[in-house]
C-alpha cells in the first residue's frame, strides 16, 4: 500500500460538526463533505493512522477496499491542499 500521507493530525483549531461541515478560522474557508468524508475526519481527530481508517470504513460502509484506499488517498491530498492537516 502506498500512502502520501502515513499519519496526520487534522489541524486543533479546525472546527467540524457530525452533519460533514468544515470550518477553518485560520483562512474562512469552510466545505462540507458526505457521511464517508464526516467519519473520516472523526478518525482524523481520533489521531487513527490511514490502515486504521480503512480498516473502520470499510467495516462500517460497504465499499471495495482498494477504491477506498484510492479515495482515501485523494481525500486526505484535498484537506492537506485546503491546509486542514498538520
Amino acid at each position: 500500500m502506498h500512502y502520501t500521507y502515513r499519519n496526520m493530525k487534522l489541524k486543533k483549531n479546525i472546527a467540524t460538526s457530525e452533519e460533514g461541515f468544515i470550518y477553518n478560522p485560520g483562512t474562512g474557508d469552510s466545505f462540507s463533505t458526505n457521511p464517508i468524508g464526516t467519519d473520516i475526519i472523526a478518525l482524523l481527530k481520533e489521531e487513527k493512522t490511514i490502515p486504521e481508517i480503512i480498516e473502520t470504513i470499510s467495516g462500517k460502509y460497504e465499499v471495495n477496499k482498494h477504491q477506498l484506499e484510492k479515495d482515501l488517498d485523494d481525500f486526505v491530498a484535498q484537506m492537506k491542499d485546503f491546509n486542514l492537516l498538520g
